[in-house]
């Protein structure tokens, strides 16, 4: 399998990203090809790139080996429309564990990580040591707020194709990536999903509507470790969503963090020690209870 160098943005990051292909799709990813036996994987949160764990990936590595990805649709992972929606993305990130060889991971995924690491958990819970979710809409019925409720609701892809992507979703990112101080990272965010890429990735969230009913009768099975994280001030998200996981799930627990929608960017060093804490072994708090 050849991997090829990609890296683009120039930031004091320690991320470098590469490409890989999986299941014949094209997945830019980073690994800090640590010598461990923990090893945590982090999912893009949308429209954001695996670019969002810039501010706790030092934190995490510091633990263990750590791979993060932009699911296929996300960010600068190439698209194919059947993998664009939580239960087939999460089909697809047992394939992706397989065939990379990551054993069973920790699997960070906010955001739009959330209802495809569930379904992961749920479908393939071998392939899963614990979960970190949080900050998606995954309650039905639906709560959402502000423009994810809009996209949620439009009665076609049409009116999201309609929308000048460029100047949204610079918008939607500034809080975590400031165009002004951030500005190779706020592009990177920017250009996944320029040229019609965030109405196709708008898919992904459009399925919830039918998918979250079958999730939540799937959470009380899924007895995977989980820790909740999310922010309490997110208006896209609202708390109930967060606070409905953790009603659901049987080995779960919860914290609140002093955000909005972005934790992971806003909250960067409560995330990242709440990530590094758990995988480094307090997941088995839960998981021996």
């Amino acid at each position: 399998m050849t991997t090829v160098n990609a890296n683009t943005v120039q930031t004091a990051s320690p991320i470098t990203t590469y490409f890989r292909v999986c299941d014949g799709v094209r997945v830019r990813f980073a690994d800090s090809r640590a010598e461990s036996d923990t090893l945590t994987l982090l999912l893009a949160p949308w429209p954001e790139s695996l670019w969002a764990f810039r501010r706790i990936w030092d934190r995490v590595s510091a633990v263990g080996r750590v791979v993060a990805i932009d699911m296929p649709g996300f960010g600068h992972s190439d698209g194919r429309p059947d993998l664009i929606a939580p239960d087939t993305a999460g089909a697809f990130l047992a394939s992706l564990i397989d065939e990379w060889d990551l054993g069973a991971p920790h699997v960070v995924g906010p955001d739009v990580g959330t209802p495809a690491a569930l379904f992961l958990a749920a479908k393939a819970p071998g392939l899963v040591t614990s979960l970190t979710v949080g900050g998606a809409a995954v309650r039905f019925p639906i709560e959402a707020g502000g423009a994810l409720k809009d996209i949620i609701e439009a009665p076609s892809l049409d009116v999201v194709r309609g929308l000048d992507a460029r100047t949204n979703i610079g918008y939607a990112v500034e809080p975590g990536a400031a165009s002004a101080s951030e500005p190779d990272v706020h592009e990177d965010y920017v250009s996944a999903y320029d040229l019609g890429r965030f109405a196709e990735s708008a898919r992904f969230v459009r399925h919830y509507p039918e998918q979250n009913p079958v999730l939540r009768d799937l959470l009380p099975t899924i007895t995977t470790p989980t820790q909740i994280l999310a922010g309490r001030d997110d208006d896209l998200v609202p708390w109930s969503n967060n606070q409905y996981l953790n009603d659901l799930l049987p080995n779960s627990e919860i914290h609140p963090l002093d955000a909005g929608h972005f934790a992971w960017e806003q909250a960067p060093g409560e995330y990242g020690r709440l990530v590094a804490e758990w995988v480094s072994g307090g997941y088995r708090r839960i998981a021996d209870s």
